[in-house]
Order: structure tokens, then C-alpha cells, then sequence
């Protein structure tokens, strides 16, 4: 790239710009994508009516499941035209294709209304925002990364792995304050539609920011080359190298990411409700408190990220995450037991503690993980060897988790057998990092 271009790029539209559109959208996409998990136990008989709670669960965990299925066709799709026509017209299109499918759940009749059309339309639904989240969650990280520049890029993108806790903490915030403000009654027939329909104002406010915004300069830069119009996504495969960092991304990084994310962020949620027992008001409290913790640690761990690289910070948090996670989980089940028993506000902080330290697992992986993310892959096929493995990992690996941990659960007859699916994987993971993962810190974007 030229010494002129990317200054004078730099002068008339500033990274803090970039970011905060870059990081809005992606809040709205995970807004939308986890205010469905969020609401499903509510969720279930509404559209999926059963004598048994546990199959409602399921059917309800399963059409989240869905989405994440369908993630890897989107990122296919899109990522492959971000590599052609640019990464900002790809932004236009999946977050567009994300707010319609999310307000359309918010108008949807149920079970008791239209009798099966309910289900079917709502996985229908669940399919179109799985495909969006596809395109965008991983294409945003390119997309950002290429912004930043070759310094500090660990601290300076760890800010957009801060939207899917935010997409959480936002959707669970609303949620309780629903719950408090409406009857039992109201809440059932109506109150639990309003964050949906919410996301209609967050993706008009979104799609007026993004659309102010240019290209990456780096795609600028392939726009002069000859390549400038090939899809790279099967060149990927040919080239042994990317092939090669395509599986370490995704099973290393990615998927240990997902694992965590989803342990964390979502499954510890269900847990607390549906295993332990506690109120769910109060659970929705202790992943308040668990979400604001993970915020600076995640900014915290991008810029140890920066100064000491991307593999040690990494591989810390894949290892601690492998052997602690069914411990972790375990005193989750013991706490909530003894405070719903002796009622004792100590057995909540130490619950409170618990979920701190699984926060910190989280963060080592996720804080370094945009910049990595981008790093792996040379510019011209960054948008399609990225997206796919990491939204593959997410989707098959991430998403899946928490119908695959109660199934497990249920089949068993316990309520932690399932945890150790995602133990195991991450043991693997951790392994698999320490040897292989190359470290990425220093490597120049425009290569």
C-alpha cells in the first residue's frame, strides 16, 4: 500500500468511527441471535406445548441450535462475496437480513394460535438469522482488523468480542425489567415479544451508521490487482498453508472460543434455572454480574495480547477452561443447593466468584481472538478462510453445546455427565494449540 493512501484514509474517516459501527452492528446481530436464547425456556411451550418440561426445553434448545447449524452456509455465501465485492456491502446485507427475521419472531403467533405453523415458522426464522450471523460475525472481524493497522491491533479489535456479552447483558436487562414491571399473565401473552420487536429501531440505527462507512484499505489495495474478482473460497482448500490454518482456527481457537462462550455466556443460564433450581430472576442477576465482569477482562487480555502475543494468551485460556470447567460447574450445583436450602447471601457470592473465574477463561481466548482471526490468512482470501472455519466452529461446535449437554444429561440421569463433551474438546484443543498454532502478533496486514 502506498505511504499516501492510508493516511489520507485515515484522516477523513477515524478508526473510533469504524469501530463503533463495525461493533453496533455486530451488537445487534448478537442481540438478535441471543435474545432467542435467552427466552427459552419461555420460549418452548409457547411453541413447542408438551406434558414433559424437558422436551419442551429441548425442542426450544434445538430450534436455537438450528440457526448456528445454518451459520457455516452463510459464512460460505457471504464470505466468499466479501472477498469479491468488498466487506462493507456484505455488512449491508446480513445485518439487513438479521433485523427483518428477528422483528418477524416478535409477531409470530403460537402454538395455541395457529397450532403447528408455529414451530415450523419459527425455525424458518431461526434458518434466515442463522445465515446473517454467518456473514457477519467473523466478516466484522476482518473488517475491523483491517482497520486497525499493525499496532496494538490485539487491544484495538478486543472491543468487538465485548458485542456478544453485551448482545446478552442487554437482552437479559430488558428482560427482567419486563418481568418485574408486567403480571405473569402479561409477560406470557405479550411482554416477551418486546425485545424483539426493539431490535426494529437498534438495525435502524445501525444501517445508518454502517452506510457512511468505506472499504477496508487492504481490499482497496486488491482492487488494483488482477485477483480482484476471483471467489477464493476454493482456492483455500488447494493451498496446503490456509488449509492447514483453517482447521487450526477452527478447532483450536474458534471452536474452544465457541465452547466457552456458550458454557459461559448461555449454558451456565439453563443450568442455574433448570438444574439447580434457583429462581430465575435471580439467575438472570448473577449473569449480570457475570457479564459486566467479563467486559474489561476481554479488552484486558487483547492487549496482553499485544505485548507478550496472541498463542500464550490463547492456549492459558483453552488449558485452564479443560480442567476447571466440570469443577467450575460442579460448585455451581453445590452453592445454589446450599443457598436454596440455608438462604444465605454468601453462597451467592461464592456462585458469584465462580462464574468470575469462568469469565476469565472466556476472555483469554476471546479478547485476542479478532486479531487472530484476521491474522492467519493473507489479504486476499481473508474474508472467506476466516469466516467459514470460525463460523463452522460456532455454529456445529458452539451452538450445539447446550442441546447436546442436556441431551446428554437427560440420557445419563445427571445433571453434569454432559459437561464432559466440552472438557474433552477443549483437552484436545489445548494440546493441538501448544504445538501447532503459529504465533501472529507481529504479522503485517497488507502481506
Amino acid at each position: 500500500m502506498s505511504n499516501t493512501y492510508y493516511p489520507l484514509f485515515k484522516k477523513n474517516h477515524s478508526y473510533r468511527k469504524v469501530a463503533i459501527a463495525a461493533c453496533f452492528g455486530t451488537f445487534l446481530e448478537w442481540y438478535d441471535f441471543l435474545t432467542f436464547a435467552t427466552l427459552a425456556v419461555i420460549i418452548g411451550p409457547l411453541f413447542f406445548p408438551s406434558n414433559n418440561a424437558n422436551t419442551g426445553l429441548l425442542a426450544s434448545l434445538a430450534t436455537f441450535g438450528v440457526g448456528m447449524v445454518v451459520r457455516p452456509i452463510g459464512s460460505a455465501l457471504f464470505g466468499s462475496l466479501g472477498d469479491r465485492i468488498g466487506r462493507k456491502p456484505v455488512f449491508m446485507i446480513t445485518i439487513s437480513l438479521m433485523g427483518f427475521a428477528t422483528v418477524c419472531v416478535g409477531f409470530l403467533p403460537t402454538y395455541a394460535q395457529i397450532g403447528i405453523w408455529a414451530p415450523i415458522l419459527l425455525v424458518g426464522l431461526r434458518l434466515m438469522q442463522g445465515l446473517s450471523a454467518g456473514g457477519e460475525i467473523g466478516g466484522s472481524a476482518v473488517y475491523l482488523t483491517e482497520h486497525a493497522g499493525d499496532e496494538n491491533r490485539g487491544f484495538k479489535t478486543s472491543f468487538l468480542q465485548l458485542m456478544g456479552p453485551l448482545g446478552i447483558l442487554a437482552s437479559t436487562l430488558q428482560i427482567t425489567f419486563l418481568q418485574q414491571s408486567l403480571t405473569p399473565a402479561e409477560f406470557l401473552s405479550w411482554g416477551w415479544r418486546v425485545p424483539f420487536w426493539v431490535s426494529l429501531l437498534l438495525l435502524m440505527i445501525a444501517f445508518y451508521i454502517r452506510k457512511s462507512l468505506e472499504e477496508t484499505p487492504v481490499f482497496l489495495q486488491l482492487t488494483q490487482g488482477i485477483e480482484k474478482n476471483q471467489s477464493q473460497l476454493l482456492n483455500n482448500f488447494k493451498d496446503q498453508e490456509i488449509r492447514e490454518r483453517m482447521f487450526l482456527l477452527f478447532f483450536c481457537i474458534s471452536s474452544s472460543g465457541a465452547i466457552l462462550f456458550f458454557c459461559v455466556q448461555v449454558y451456565v443460564s439453563v443450568f442455574l434455572k433448570t438444574s439447580v433450581k434457583l429462581p430465575p430472576q435471580l439467575v438472570d442477576h448473577l449473569n449480570i454480574f457475570a457479564t459486566i465482569v467479563l467486559l474489561p477482562l476481554t479488552i484486558f487480555a487483547g492487549w496482553l495480547s499485544d505485548k507478550i502475543g496472541r498463542k500464550p494468551v490463547i492456549v492459558s485460556g483453552i488449558f485452564l477452561g479443560s480442567t476447571l470447567l466440570l469443577p467450575a460447574f460442579q460448585l455451581l450445583e453445590s452453592f445454589g443447593g446450599q443457598y436454596l436450602q440455608l438462604q444465605e447471601n454468601i453462597f451467592l457470592l461464592a456462585i458469584g466468584i465462580v462464574m468470575t473465574i469462568l469469565s476469565l477463561f472466556l476472555s483469554l481466548v476471546v479478547g485476542p481472538q479478532s486479531a487472530i482471526l484476521a491474522e492467519l490468512f493473507p489479504a486476499r482470501s481473508r474474508n472467506s478462510a476466516a469466516t467459514l472455519p470460525h463460523n463452522l466452529a460456532a455454529g456445529w461446535v458452539g451452538g450445539l453445546l447446550p442441546l447436546i449437554v442436556t441431551w446428554i444429561n437427560q440420557v445419563w440421569g445427571t445433571s453434569l455427565a454432559g459437561l464432559w463433551y466440552p472438557t474433552l474438546f477443549l483437552m484436545l484443543a489445548a494440546i493441538s494449540a501448544s504445538r501447532l498454532l503459529p504465533e501472529t502478533h507481529k504479522f503485517k496486514l497488507s502481506d
